[in-house]
């Protein structure tokens, strides 16, 4: 007996929707299973952080460290680069609310963010260092010298945490890199703390008038975090970081960017 019209239909639209079924990863299940299904890794950074990731202004693309180590990442998983600019005091609420897979932005790895998120293996290694005016006069050597004056400093970073950690500093936060320099520049707080990977790319990049400060803390490590509960994302990443670790790729990466490898821990003298 020959299906009729309506019937053929229905089955029809009950194969497809089989087989979306099917090519969906199942409700809970790991987000790797999910990038593969899409074949992209969603990946956050900020998009305005150099020599990290930034816009070049001559292609109109991100560019930087964490942009050639995501991309390589991703290709050792079998994905692309899917990339997704967001302000740093968003970016891991953003995570945790799966809006993307990772976040390659520099973040620090610290206690209180492994109790939200896994963390890969380290993959770059540098020191707090203070940021201040050319005309500067007052000495800081340390951040205690700050007690009693304004200190910029990333919205949710790990700087943030230092510098609120000494009684006394009057900080400020700020969502991102490019605004705490101007107002520092412009005399509107006394000093910044960043990263000092980043401040030696800035001296020889940026025209405002500022210079290198002391270095004010210990080595931190950064790391990718997911979302807990991915723990084959994790085990990729790291497998993708391990790869790259021993032919040397990212080795080749650190010294395009700064001239030395910086995803190892510096040898002690």
């Amino acid at each position: 007996m020959p299906i009729q019209p309506r019937r053929r239909l229905t089955l029809t639209l009950s194969l497809v929707l089989i087989g979306a079924a099917l090519a969906m990863p199942a409700a809970g299940a790991d987000l790797l299973a999910g990038a593969k299904a899409r074949g992209t890794l969603k990946i956050a950074m900020e998009g305005t952080y150099p020599p990290f990731n930034f816009k070049d202004l001559k292609t109109n693309q991100l560019a930087g460290y964490d942009v050639d180590v995501a991309t390589l990442l991703a290709a050792r998983m079998g994905l692309k680069p899917e990339f997704i600019t967001t302000e740093w005091s968003a970016i891991l609420a953003g995570l945790a609310a799966g809006k993307f897979d990772v976040v390659v932005s520099q973040v620090g790895i610290n206690p209180k963010r492994e109790q939200t998120f896994d963390f890969s293996e380290p993959y770059t290694y540098s020191n707090p260092q203070l940021i201040v005016r050319k005309n500067e006069k007052a000495s800081y050597a340390a951040l205690a010298d700050l007690k009693g004056k304004k200190l910029g400093v990333g919205q949710g970073s790990v700087y943030e945490q230092q510098a609120k950690a000494v009684p006394g500093i009057d900080v400020r936060s700020y969502p991102a890199a490019p605004e705490t320099l101007q107002d520092l520049a412009f005399g509107r707080i006394d000093a910044a703390l960043n990263d000092s990977l980043m401040v030696a790319y800035l001296l020889n990049h940026s025209r405002l008038p500022i210079q290198a400060g002391a270095r004010v803390g210990n080595v931190e490590r950064m790391g990718i975090p997911v979302r807990k509960g991915n723990p084959e994302l994790k085990a990729a990443l790291n497998k993708a970081l391990a790869a790259a670790q021993a032919d040397g790729s990212l080795k080749t990466i650190s010294l395009k960017w700064f001239g030395s490898d910086v995803s190892r821990p510096a040898a002690q003298p």
